[in-house]
C-alpha cells in the first residue's frame, strides 16, 4: 500500500467522520502530510447531535513516534484519568468503560497490582494450553468447508474463547458476549448500532450485561473458588485490598473488549497482509518458528488496532515545539506513529523480518502500555501456525467489509478459501 496525499494540511480533519470514510491510502497521506508539516496539530472534535454531550472544545494531535513516547513517559503531564476517548464522558462511563485505561496513580497502580497478582503460573499455563487447544479446534471448524468469513469464524473466535474459558464463562454465554461487544467498540458503526439515537442506551445496556455477567460469577467464586482467572481475581489481595463488584465488572468489560477486539483485529488483518504480500507469506512459511517473532511484531505494527488514545495536561505545557494548555486533550494517534518515516525503514512495506520494530500498537512505554500483550502475541503466533501448517492455501477472495470507527482499526467481515481438508 502507497499513501496518497490528496489533502493539504490545512484540510486535514481528524475529528471529523468524512475523514475516516476516506480510503485508506488517502488517511495514510494525511497522516504522512501532517507528520511532515504539521507534527502537533489542532483539530474540532466529532460531534453527533443525537447523542446527549456537548460539542467539545478541539484537541491537539500527536502524530510522530518521538511525541507519542514523550506523552506516554509522562503520566503525571499528560493524564489518563479524564477519559480515553477524544470526546468527554461522564465520569461513570469511563470506569465502568474504560477501568484501568481511563484511570491515573495511585488509583491505576493498586488496581494493576491487584489484577497483575491474579495472573498466577498457574493461571498463565492454563492459557497457554487453552490457546494451543482452542486454535486447533477452530481450524477444524472450518477446514472441510474450502471456504468461510474468516473474522466471524475464526479470528474472532480465538481471543473470545481464550477470555472466556479463563474467566470460567460457560461457552453458552459466548454468543452473548461477542455481540455486547461488537456493540461496545462498533456503536458508530450501522451493522451493530443501526439507529445513532440508540447509541447510548445500546452502550450502556451491553456493558451493564456484561459487568452484571461476571459479577455474579465472582459471588459465587468468592463462596467456591474454582482454578479460573475470576476466582483469582476475587481472592486475590494485595496489601490487604481486593476488587470489588462494581471493580471486577469494568475490568471484565476492559478485558472481554480490548482482548477480544484487538486480538480479532490484529489476526485479520495479517491474514490479508499477507495475501497481499505472498513473497512475505512463503517468507513465513519457509521458517515458521524463526520468523514467527518478528512477523507477529510486523503484523501487529501494520493492523494498529487501537488507533488513538486521549491524554488530558494536566498542566501548562510542551510537546514537539507546540506549547500545551493545562486541561487541553492531546491525542496519541498509533497508527501514524506505526508509519513514521523517522523511525521505521520504509513504513508503508510490509515485512514480516523487520528488525527492530519499535511500534506504539500495545499503546508507549509507561504505566499504561497493554497489560495484554504477553496474549495477544501468544494467541497470534498460535494462530497463524495452524494457518500456515494447516491450510497454508488459503486465500482472501473478497474485499473486507471494514468498520466504521476512527477508534478501532477493525474488519467485520472477510472471505476466504482454500482447499477443503487442508492443503500440501
Amino acid at each position: 500500500m502507497e499513501p496518497r496525499s490528496v489533502l493539504s494540511v490545512d484540510e486535514i480533519a481528524l475529528g471529523l467522520p468524512e475523514f475516516w470514510t476516506r480510503p485508506l491510502e488517502e488517511r495514510e497521506g494525511a497522516f504522512a502530510t501532517l507528520r511532515r508539516e504539521r507534527p502537533v496539530s489542532f483539530h474540532q472534535e466529532p460531534y453527533i447531535e443525537s447523542l446527549p454531550f456537548p460539542r467539545g472544545p478541539g484537541f491537539w494531535s500527536l502524530t510522530r513516534h518521538a511525541d507519542i513516547l514523550e506523552a506516554s513517559r509522562k503520566p503525571e503531564i499528560f493524564c489518563s484519568g479524564k477519559g480515553s476517548n477524544i470526546g468527554d464522558l461522564p465520569e461513570p462511563f469511563l470506569e465502568f468503560f474504560g477501568s484501568m485505561i481511563n484511570m491515573d496513580d495511585p488509583r491505576h497502580a493498586r488496581l494493576r497490582r491487584i489484577v497483575s497478582a491474579a495472573f498466577t503460573p498457574r493461571v498463565l499455563q492454563q492459557v497457554e494450553d487453552d490457546v494451543r487447544r482452542a486454535a486447533r479446534e477452530i481450524v477444524d471448524s472450518v477446514i472441510e468447508k474450502g471456504e468461510c468469513d474468516f473474522v466471524t469464524d475464526v479470528a474472532a473466535r480465538l481471543p473470545l474463547q481464550i477470555i472466556c474459558n479463563l474467566m470460567g464463562i460457560p461457552a453458552s454465554q459466548h454468543d452473548l458476549i461477542f455481540e455486547r461487544t461488537n456493540v461496545i467498540l462498533g456503536a458508530g458503526d450501522p451493522e451493530y448500532v443501526p439507529d445513532p439515537s440508540q447509541i447510548v442506551p445500546k452502550l450502556l445496556r451491553s456493558g451493564a450485561e456484561l459487568a452484571q455477567l461476571v459479577q455474579e460469577l465472582g459471588r459465587e467464586r468468592r463462596k467456591n473458588p474454582t482454578r479460573d482467572l475470576t476466582s483469582a481475581l476475587v481472592n486475590a489481595t494485595v496489601d490487604g485490598e481486593s476488587l470489588n463488584d462494581s471493580e471486577l465488572g469494568s475490568f471484565f468489560v476492559l478485558l472481554v473488549v480490548a482482548g477480544n477486539e484487538t486480538t480479532r483485529n490484529a489476526i485479520s488483518h495479517g491474514v490479508k497482509a499477507l495475501h497481499d504480500h505472498p513473497e512475505q507469506k512463503a517468507i513465513w512459511q519457509a521458517d515458521f518458528e524463526r520468523v514467527a517473532p518478528t512477523a507477529v511484531e510486523e503484523i501487529v505494527r501494520w493492523a494498529t488496532p487501537v488507533i488513538h488514545f486521549r491524554r488530558t495536561a494536566t498542566c501548562d505545557t510542551e510537546i514537539g515545539g507546540q506549547a500545551i494548555r493545562e486541561g487541553e486533550k492531546v491525542v496519541l494517534w498509533y497508527c501514524s506513529g506505526n508509519r513514521d518515516e523517522a523511525v521505521f525503514d520504509d513504513p508503508f512495506r510490509f515485512d514480516v523480518r523487520r528488525q527492530p520494530n519499535p511500534h506504539v500498537a500495545f499503546g508507549g512505554p509507561g504505566p499504561h502500555y497493554c497489560l495484554g500483550a504477553h496474549l495477544a502475541r501468544r494467541e497470534i503466533t498460535v494462530m497463524f501456525r495452524e494457518l500456515l501448517g494447516r491450510i497454508p492455501d488459503l486465500e482472501v477472495v473478497g474485499e473486507p467489509d471494514r468498520l466504521q470507527s476512527f477508534f478501532i482499526h477493525g474488519l467485520k467481515h472477510m472471505p476466504v478459501r482454500f482447499t477443503p481438508g487442508g492443503a500440501s
